[in-house]
């Protein structure tokens, strides 16, 4: 079997890591029961790219419990487990290409090492998985069933793929789910991006001045968190329905240039490119630190950051020191990337228990109905959405009420009023 990971001797302490997690998904340990009953996806080849966590790794191993064979590389460069690979490799014989910190050469290297299958599934996170297929021709997706995509910025490139007719198999935007953005984008992007600020700074968040660019969901769970640790949030937006949101609940909302003056903590969740740039970099505070949280590292414009410099260093894991013109220094974290999985572990596994229920039940759908489906991204079905949400509560020990006739009669007529 080949793979391609830091050390295998790390296979132990990964899975009893995997193991916890395991403990905290309880959704997918109900489906991964049926799935080894059933065997939804026997014969396929399923390539995964994907943060290489302890959840991929009890996701990877629903996906092998439901009959495939697996191929898992990571969708970031600094955001896998190493100790969740080699346990992957080594206890579940499921082939890994993921090394935390490695460079972009090695990144493309491993995408086509899963790519060398010649999968009948994909299982990507921001899309450059299907991009390098779409790059590399019909030899390798002509065969492809379909796919799923877990974030925004990937169902952003895939739509736009769609557009302009160039998709060449279906996708489904797990991303969209409710069970999947509602919970994941908000608590767990919120609680794991703070926590991976903390990790790699040690700073205090109370009392701060937090700047979140972008109140999308993820950037709804950041000001949220940040909100709970006594911050001072301020939000910028470019949506006035965002911003308006923002300011109704209790947020300071202004633009990045009249923010770049105030922050203390600037963290970007928008999913576009060049948000904090040059002219920002200049008017901030001394000491300032800068991070991301959405899923590429273009949001902060590194490059501007880079020529302003008069010195660079590392001064803790994660935290890189630049010393512009006059002494002044910024503080970047995680190299752009995503903080939350760069320094910090990413989403609780409670969360993910969601998100990953949704890859592994829209792979068996789309092996069920890919004949049917035209060249597009498609919406998780909506019985798949409600049925991890009952799965959710079951496994919280709580219920919920049913509608009664009479009241399932009212809401079906037009007739019945005042």
């Amino acid at each position: 079997m080949k793979y391609d990971i830091k050390d295998l001797k790390l296979a132990k302490k990964g899975a009893l890591r995997i193991e916890w997690a395991a403990n905290n998904m309880p959704v997918l340990r109900l489906i991964a029961g049926r799935f080894r009953k059933e065997k939804p996806l026997k014969g396929l080849r399923i390539s995964c790219c994907l943060h290489v966590t302890t959840e991929t790794a009890v996701l990877a191993e629903v996906l092998k419990a439901g009959g495939a064979d697996v191929f898992v590389c990571a969708s970031n460069p600094l955001s896998t487990q190493d100790d969740a690979a080699a346990a992957l490799v080594k206890n579940t014989k499921i082939p890994v290409f993921a090394v935390k910190g490695e460079d972009t050469d090695t990144y493309y290297r491993h995408i086509n090492a899963v790519l060398s299958v010649k999968p009948d599934i994909t299982m990507d996170d921001g899309a450059d998985l299907v991009s390098t297929i779409h790059q590399a021709g019909p030899e390798i997706y002509k065969n492809i069933l379909g796919g799923t995509e877990e974030t925004t910025t990937g169902v952003i490139r895939l739509r736009s793929l769609a557009r302009h007719g160039k998709l060449r198999y279906p996708i489904i935007a797990v991303n969209d789910a409710q069970t999947k953005h509602l919970f994941d984008n908000r608590y767990g992007t919120g609680q794991s991006t703070l926590d991976g600020i903390v990790r790699a700074t040690n700073k205090l968040i109370a009392g701060s001045k937090v700047v979140v660019c972008g109140y999308g969901w993820c950037g709804r769970g950041v000001a949220m968190r940040a909100k709970g640790m006594a911050a001072k949030v301020i939000v910028v937006e470019v949506d006035p329905l965002r911003a308006l949101e923002a300011v109704m609940d209790g947020y300071e909302v202004m633009t990045i240039k009249e923010a770049a003056r105030m922050g203390d903590i600037f963290v970007t969740v928008t999913g576009d490119i060049s948000v904090i740039r040059k002219e920002h970099f200049l008017l901030m505070k001394p000491g300032a630190i800068i991070c991301n949280s959405g899923h590429f590292n273009v949001e902060i414009d590194i490059a501007d950051l880079e020529n302003l410099a008069r010195a660079k260093k590392t001064i803790r894991d994660f935290v890189q020191e630049y010393t512009l013109k006059g002494g002044k220094k910024i503080y970047l974290l995680g190299e752009g990337r995503l903080i939350n999985l760069a320094a910090a572990e990413g989403h609780p596994a409670q969360v993910m228990d969601m998100s990953f229920a949704n890859q592994a039940l829209s792979a068996e759908y789309m092996v069920k109905h890919h004949a049917s489906l035209g060249k597009d991204v498609y919406n998780v079905p909506e019985s798949i959405d409600k049925n991890i949400a009952a799965l959710k509560l079951k496994s919280l020990g709580l219920k919920i009420d049913r509608l009664t006739d009479k009241q399932r009669d009212y809401l079906a007529s037009w007739q019945m009023g005042t």
